[in-house]
């Protein structure tokens, strides 16, 4: 089926994921070397080559620190980055996919407003039975029980409706952006760490936060890639995929699980930052056309560029650094204006 839907054609597609996986590789190796210390690219690469032969003569005549700053301090946060850009991008793509609407990404549930309740609430009441992770579990489990909300308010006799999912998303949203006011009115001195989380950022990861992210949004990756033949025909309306024996409901239960998965532990570990999967899955169906087997793919690689590119240039090239969830919601709230305004002059002619 994917393969005659408009679009590029399968070889161009290729291509082009294949140039945005080198462009993500040339794009890890550059911010590796940005920062307050500079690092030659020839002593970042000599660096992660040691590491994975254990090769020492690859360390020989270099600063003592650069090992200890590459693979301790950078490298985390940056492979934390791109990954996270992954997660939302290719979910975003899953739930434009599913709702059929291109303002949807994977905040259109409430999501993230379920991981910032949870995140507060920890914070407020000051749980640290698990020390450093007891924030991110407890973002985790809000945007879990936020989607399970969210699905058990919208299915109406075992059925779901897209516009339906929207409106409970909203209202659920609606109802924890209150709760999460009421945290902040009682945080007292502990607010400002409240905002600052609400904020996003990557200060400060370890390759706990790699492994975590890394292999759940692996995970989801297998699974939006298996049912992507799926998606592309549930694109052609309810009607018509059952009528070619595909499990509607189910599918778009797995996939909307899994998605919101995906975000809950990216979410968890960056905090709240925004548009990333609104604006890449619509650029990169743009390029490639709607077939989810390039879509997503191209939509992880793509939200990973964009988030690592933010995140350098909040860490290397402006002045002071601030919370990357203003970078992207400066670059995504405009788009985000584009796209509805451009909706709706399609809506009114027609189109």
């Amino acid at each position: 089926m994917g393969e005659t839907l408009p679009g590029v054609s399968g070889t161009e597609g290729l291509r082009i994921i294949l140039f945005l996986s080198v462009a993500l590789v040339v794009a890890v190796v550059l911010s590796t070397a940005m920062g307050y210390i500079r690092i030659p690219v020839i002593d970042v690469i000599r660096i992660v080559w040691f590491k994975i032969t254990g090769n020492t003569d690859a360390l020989k005549q270099l600063n003592g620190v650069f090992p200890y700053v590459v693979t301790d301090v950078r490298l985390p946060r940056i492979l934390t980055a791109a990954i996270v850009g992954a997660g939302l991008g290719m979910s975003g793509a899953i739930f434009q996919g599913i709702l059929l609407n291109p303002l949807a990404d994977p905040y259109t549930l409430g999501i993230s407003s379920g991981a910032a309740f949870g995140a507060s609430l920890a914070l407020v009441l000051n749980i640290s039975f698990l020390s450093l992770y007891t924030v991110p579990l407890f973002a985790f489990l809000g945007a879990m029980l936020t989607l399970v909300a969210v699905l058990s308010i919208s299915s109406v006799r075992g059925q779901m409706s897209s516009n339906n999912l929207i409106l409970a998303g909203v209202i659920v949203a609606a109802i924890l952006s209150a709760g999460i006011g009421f945290l902040k009115y009682i945080a007292d001195e502990e607010v400002s760490i409240i905002i600052f989380w609400l904020m996003g950022s990557f200060a400060s990861k370890t390759w706990y936060e790699v492994f975590l992210t890394g292999s759940t949004v692996l995970l989801g990756f297998a699974v939006f890639l298996f049912y992507s033949r799926d998606l592309n025909i549930i694109s052609l309306g309810d009607q018509i995929s059952d009528s070619l024996g595909v499990s509607t409901g189910r599918v778009k239960k797995v996939l909307l699980v899994a998605a919101s998965l995906v975000t809950a532990v990216c979410v968890s570990v960056s905090g709240i930052i925004g548009f990333v999967g609104l604006i890449i899955p619509h650029l990169m169906r743009f390029v490639l056309g709607p077939d989810n087997q390039k879509l997503i793919p191209a939509s992880a690689l793509g939200g990973a560029l964009l988030l690592l590119v933010a995140d350098t240039t909040t860490r290397s090239v402006l002045p002071h650094e601030i919370p990357i969830g203003i970078l992207t919601s400066l670059l995504g709230g405009p788009f985000f204006c584009y796209i509805f305004r451009k909706k709706e002059l399609g809506r009114i002619h027609g189109t």
